[in-house]
């Protein structure tokens, strides 16, 4: 589900601004040009991942397809832009009419990607394409670093379901888009109620310290939420001593207490313990949650745990470390002239730092070994290899300005599972190395 599908608005009138302002003083100068119009090829890609990482995530596609929708320069957008003299009067009269007609291919929202894989690939003039920059790198940065750190913990975890429970480490509008990342990454359920709302993610939740703090004995307490909650509640047992707290838990619920939940302390530890006494007391269907700064070396550390599910906050949404995927969008093709069937002809920037691109209109492809399982990103231009065309990874996304491949997000969180399923072994592994994949490049003609 998507804001789309709930008639939901987005959450300004407008994602027009979400931009920088050389995105329109660029148009604006390609307007006075002639250039403007030129068919040209962006694509989004990094060139490298994070540190360590053995593979990225591709999240947050849904809500680029949404952004570009809204992506409308409607009175009061022009009349801040008027007002602060951003640009000039024919290029507010050329933004007033704005719609993108272009194409958007893309790696459908869940696949893996590689250093080089190019995750988007818009496609229109040159003017209609270059504003989108900032608003489809701000949602593919930050969504994709979240997936990835989600996906790190869902492997770390195994069969053991995780609770993002983050909307208070972020920005409120973070905290939402962040949710969803995880559910794509594997994560099973969101404490956000408004992820909830606008993606249909099931949402989770019972009681924090203040609702034990609030009552005269922790014992008061967990009656209040078993009357209000039934039995099958989650009871927070770490707000004084835990041993007390699991024999009041079960004295109140009895042997049909839900869950207990452990926020502090030695967690693999104290677990063995709460597990031990819940048994002895006859809850030996009552689940362990752990809580506590979890990261997906944390979780991994907990395998050996009596515990039955993590819920994870700031560490996911801060990326785990890191808090962007560093990818950049980059023009690597452009017609020579506004003559619609002009051919496109490669560009890429050229420097020293390792910040050169590769020109050209791309395809990806994922290489097979002998057992199905993914030995390479090949990345190309020109015609696609036979032996590939089955395997390309691109998909249309938008097509002549019509968003075509909406779908529940459902999809694209069992697609990153296969997904990930299909790489190498060692793509699970937590220990720091390179990427799991190399990216081969095969050179030909870029296309029309």
């Amino acid at each position: 589900m998507n804001t789309a599908d709930l008639g939901l608005p987005v959450d300004v009138p407008s994602t027009a601004l979400f931009t920088d302002q050389y995105e329109l003083t660029m148009l604006q100068a390609a307007l006075k040009a002639g250039t403007a119009e030129r068919r040209s090829v962006f694509e989004v890609f990094t060139r490298r991942l994070p540190d360590g990482r053995r593979y990225g995530v591709v999240a947050g596609t849904g809500r680029v397809l949404d952004a570009v929708e809204n992506f409308r320069f409607d009175e009061g957008v022009l009349r801040f832009l008027r007002e602060q003299r951003i640009v000039d009067e024919e290029t507010l009269r050329w933004l007033a009419g704005y719609r993108f007609t272009g194409d958007i291919w893309g790696y459908p929202e869940g696949e893996v990607y590689f250093p080089g894989s190019p995750i988007m690939r818009v496609e229109g003039s040159f003017a209609e394409c270059v504003l989108l920059e900032t608003v489809i790198l701000s949602i593919l940065n930050h969504d994709s670093a979240i997936a990835a750190a989600a996906s790190r913990m869902a492997s770390a975890a195994g069969d053991r379901p995780l609770i993002e429970m983050g909307a208070r480490r972020t920005h409120e509008l973070a905290a939402v888009a962040a949710a969803r990342a995880a559910y794509v990454g594997g994560f099973a359920t969101t404490s956000d109620l408004a992820a909830g709302f606008r993606y249909g993610i099931p949402t989770v939740g019972t009681s924090a310290h203040a609702f034990t703090l609030l009552h005269d004995r922790e014992r008061d307490a967990f009656q209040a939420q078993v009357d209000a909650l039934g039995p099958g509640t989650t009871l927070l047992v770490d707000t004084y001593d835990v041993a007390e707290a699991v024999r009041t838990a079960v004295e109140v619920a009895g042997p049909e207490l839900g869950a207990v939940r452990i926020d502090s302390g030695d967690l693999l530890l104290v677990a063995h313990r709460v597990r031990q006494q819940l048994d002895e007391l006859g809850a030996t269907a009552a689940k362990i949650v752990v809580t506590s700064d979890l990261d997906e070396y944390a979780i991994a550390s907990l395998a050996a745990a009596p515990v039955d599910a993590y819920g994870v906050g700031t560490q996911l949404v801060t990326g785990s470390g890191h808090p962007t995927a560093s990818m950049v969008y980059k023009l690597v093709a452009r017609a020579e002239t506004t003559d619609p069937g002009a051919p496109l002809v490669p560009v890429a920037k050229k420097s020293s730092g390792g910040k050169t691109s590769v020109g050209g209109r791309k395809w990806a492809a994922r290489r097979l070994d002998a057992d199905g399982v993914a030995e390479a990103e090949v990345v190309g231009t020109g015609p696609v290899p036979a032996e590939l065309a089955d395997r390309q990874l691109l998909v249309r996304l938008v097509e002549g300005g019509t968003v075509v491949a909406r779908e529940p997000l459902d999809v694209p969180r069992d697609r990153h599972i296969a997904a990930r399923a299909n790489l190498p072994l060692s793509a699970t592994q937590l220990s720091r190395g390179e990427p799991v994949l190399p990216t081969e490049y095969v050179h030909g003609r870029s296309g029309s």
